[in-house]
């Protein structure tokens, strides 16, 4: 097991060992909080844009779901007649040079996988740079623009932010709540009393800690011919081979295992690259990975594979909220 897994079942499972790593915690959580405190006092290069930023990040180390959201916000701004971009650190990408436009022929190398997909999904305009205020910049120097996204950057202090919205697995939780390394927090929990709304991600009801939302799928999609095929297209106990190179690829198998399949698991790193030999499993068998996999893989996927398409569907109450929130930045 990678030195990562075991952190992570640490950090969700419980291990006497972590007490070990509590002083590298106290000068963790010293350095965000200052990081947190210069922000808050308007100290150092802050840069805030002329139209509206809202940030989608999380307080946890690995997935919570934010690629669905983010797409999911940009559908449901667009509904509104509202000119959206989205701008991202673009994770793993080599782009040529930064700031860099994303476009749907790009690579994953050069894009980074989330990217992407967000951008081969809906089109919308995105940049990406590690210094997410440059990215602002060179998107809003490109196009004429009434709302930002920016896909995490909760702790990237330099961009100034109308909104923050957090999103929590609802599985996992905030495991022992304690800062990295002794636990999966980037930020302490006290940090979730300053954002503007909370996401549970496999929550059922909203509850006093925040919203619900949930992830549905919706198609099968064919890697080398585009075809969407119903959920129904493998009959209930088709085995399969699962592949995802996700935050929490345990959710995608229990994904699949609900839609009453029977996957054989192969997870991988969050962003792993892949190639053909590495994803030749036996016994031959349909393989299933998430669209984030999919991105890197069309180049050489065999007839039968497949990527699970899912959208976000946040509850009616984080709707209502966020039109009203939507309505006092935007006013018409």
């Amino acid at each position: 097991m990678a030195l990562s897994d075991r952190l992570l079942e640490a950090w969700y499972g419980g291990h006497p060992a972590l007490m070990l790593l509590r002083p590298l915690e106290s000068l963790y959580r010293r350095v965000v909080r200052g990081k947190r405190q210069a922000f808050l006092a308007g100290q150092g290069d802050i840069y805030r844009a002329p139209v509206p930023v809202l940030v989608v990040g999380n307080i946890t180390v690995g997935g919570t779901g934010k690629t669905p959201l983010i797409l999911w916000l940009i559908e449901h701004c667009r509904s509104r007649g509202l000119r959206v971009g989205v701008v991202s650190r673009g994770y793993g990408a080599t782009p040529p040079q930064w700031p860099w436009r994303v476009r749907a022929d790009d690579s994953a190398a050069h894009a980074g996988d989330e990217p992407l997909l967000i951008v081969q999904r809906s089109g919308v305009p995105l940049v990406i740079d590690p210094q997410r205020a440059r990215a602002v910049r060179a998107l809003l120097e490109q196009e004429p623009l009434d709302l930002i996204l920016c896909d995490d950057g909760l702790q990237h202090y330099r961009l100034a932010r109308d909104l923050e919205l957090v999103l929590i697995d609802a599985a996992r939780d905030l495991g022992n709540r304690r800062c990295l390394p002794a636990g999966p927090l980037r930020e302490p929990v006290e940090r979730l009393d300053e954002v503007d709304a909370v996401l549970f991600n496999g929550a059922t009801v909203d509850s006093e800690r925040g919203y619900a939302f949930s992830l549905q799928a919706t198609a099968l999609v064919n890697l080398r011919s585009g075809a969407r095929l119903p959920i129904d297209h493998f009959p209930a106990g088709q085995q399969l081979h699962a592949v995802a190179g996700i935050g929490n690829p345990q959710r995608f198998f229990n994904t699949l295992q609900g839609l009453n399949w029977r996957p054989i698991a192969h997870a991988f790193a969050d962003h792993a690259r892949y190639d053909a030999a590495t994803l030749q499993f036996s016994p031959a068998l349909p393989l299933v990975m998430t669209e984030k996999d999919a991105v890197k893989c069309r180049a050489f996927a065999a007839d039968d594979w497949f990527y699970l398409a899912v959208d976000a569907v946040p509850s009616a109450a984080f709707i209502t909220w966020l039109d009203v929130e939507l309505d006092r930045l935007l006013p018409r």
